[in-house]
């Protein structure tokens, strides 16, 4: 049977061909569970969908997910872990492989949203919920970011100064413009490759960890046994890190991502309206969050780790900033090690400056129904680029305006987790609305991990305000 075809245009010009009649659907991919999606006009039969997923390379399933949980290890992140290893030692270990299945979790879920609807978090709260929760969140959402930015911008140029030499002021302009500058001017689909390959500086915190002394039994010890101290200090520090670890520019990123997949190839659609893309795309998705995130917390394990049994053991129990954990570790753990921590700050700050303005810039437009693409010129999305460059220029300044970004910094790390919660309410009920994800709704396991990573950040949070009354 023959499908008529009708062009997929935007701005005049014919992005490709898409079915205009139905397919019949049956069962597809959904949730854990894998079954047989049927044939469709222009898709493969479910063998051939499993025979195209394989054939694709393990880099190629790569992406948003990849990009996502690396930009989570960004200076202001390697600043807040390196604080607590230094404050507790190793006590923190234990956070990154407790919070790696639920981080993982929620960020597939807000990935699926972006695929399957074919739109970001901001965009499916608009349609959905009332305007003061949407303004609210997505506001929150801005000024957690700008803070985190400006705090990112000033880490990268005190590294940059390190190894460098020269004027912080030069390399707070240079680092902040240039990270503009390239996402305006280099085409997402080219942008997102560049980003891709920057994940490879945060190799320098795993290879920090072996230029010092470990003492790998109670490092096992400290992360299958955790210690828990019931304090404010101790709540701050593991609100901080959950704040850092699940954080909510990483859900509107990564939903927004998927969305900005649809668009820009051609064959793609939104898994509503093309379900028997669901195999290959829905395992894509599993596989590359479970890599990304993966690979970020065993990142943030090591910053831990190396700052635990250099600046804690040392008696160094106070570390503000990315570049003051570099410089203290040159004394104690040699100059290679100091090298590899000051290079891996510039490298994360160039991957994670770029997310940070991107998915505030993502918000505000879904919020208000502007054009959002990083593939458009800014000609084409004057006000999604406008609230771009605003991010980064004010988070730029906010170096030159004698703000403490220390603590600017931190209480963004904890707004960020005291955020998280409301906002993983709401994601869970987007994905679990038929109205919304169609057949696509979650499956029990993913439903399951969802709810328990929300109902953890709310605990967290309680405990936090809790702790401060005391």
């Amino acid at each position: 049977m023959r499908f008529p075809l009708t062009p997929k245009t935007e701005h005049g010009r014919v992005l490709g061909y898409r079915a205009t009649a139905k397919a019949p659907v049956a069962q597809v991919f959904v949730g854990g569970t894998t079954s047989d999606p049927p044939h469709s006009p222009k898709g493969p039969t479910p063998s051939q969908a499993k025979k195209l997923a394989s054939k694709r390379s393990f880099l190629q399933k790569l992406g948003p997910g990849l990009v996502t949980g690396a930009s989570d290890d960004d200076p202001s992140g390697i600043a807040t872990y390196s604080q607590v290893g230094a404050q507790f030692g190793l006590g923190m270990l234990w956070t990154m492989l407790f919070s790696y299945p639920l981080m993982a979790a929620i960020q597939e879920i807000c990935a699926r949203i972006g695929r399957v609807t074919g739109s970001g978090i901001a965009n499916n709260i608009r349609k959905h919920y009332p305007r003061p929760v949407l303004y609210g969140i997505v506001s929150l959402l801005c000024v957690a970011n700008i803070f985190n930015l400006g705090a990112d911008i000033g880490a990268m140029a005190a590294a940059a100064q390190l190894l460098l030499g020269g004027a912080v002021t030069f390399y707070v302009l240079f680092f902040g413009l240039l990270s503009l500058l390239s996402q305006a001017y280099i085409p997402y689909s080219s942008y997102v490759n560049y980003l891709k390959w920057m994940t490879t500086a945060l190799f320098a915190y795993v290879a920090t960890a072996f230029v010092v002394h470990v003492p790998w039994q109670d490092v096992i010890h400290a992360t299958l046994l955790p210690s828990i101290s019931l304090n404010s200090t101790y709540f701050t520090g593991l609100v901080a890190v959950l704040g850092t670890t699940i954080s909510p520019y990483l859900f509107f990123w990564q939903a927004s991502q998927e969305a900005e997949e649809v668009k820009v190839r051609p064959a793609e659609e939104p898994l509503k309206r093309a379900p028997w893309q669901a195999f290959e795309q829905l395992l894509r998705i599993k596989i590359d969050t479970y890599v990304g995130m993966g690979f970020s917390n065993v990142v943030a394990f090591f910053i831990i780790l190396t700052t635990a049994v250099t600046l804690h053991v040392a008696g160094v129990r106070n570390v503000e900033t990315s570049a003051q954990a570099a410089k203290a570790l040159q004394p104690l753990a040699g100059h290679l090690a100091f090298v590899l921590f000051a290079a891996g700050i510039i490298g994360t700050g160039l991957l994670a400056v770029p997310v940070l303005a991107g998915s505030a810039a993502y918000g505000v437009a879904e919020a208000f129904q502007w054009r959002a693409s990083l593939e458009s010129k800014p000609n084409r999305a004057p006000k999604f680029y406008g609230v771009l460059a605003a991010a980064t220029l004010i988070g730029l300044s906010l170096n030159f305006m004698g703000i403490n970004p220390i603590r600017a910094l931190f209480l963004a790390a904890v707004l960020n987790g005291l955020i998280s919660a409301p906002l993983m309410v709401i994601t869970m009920l987007l994905a679990a609305n038929p109205k919304i994800m169609g057949r696509f709704t979650l499956s029990l396991p993913l439903k399951v991990a969802g709810w328990i990573a929300t109902a953890v950040m709310l605990l967290v949070s309680l405990g936090f305000f809790v702790s401060q009354k005391g």
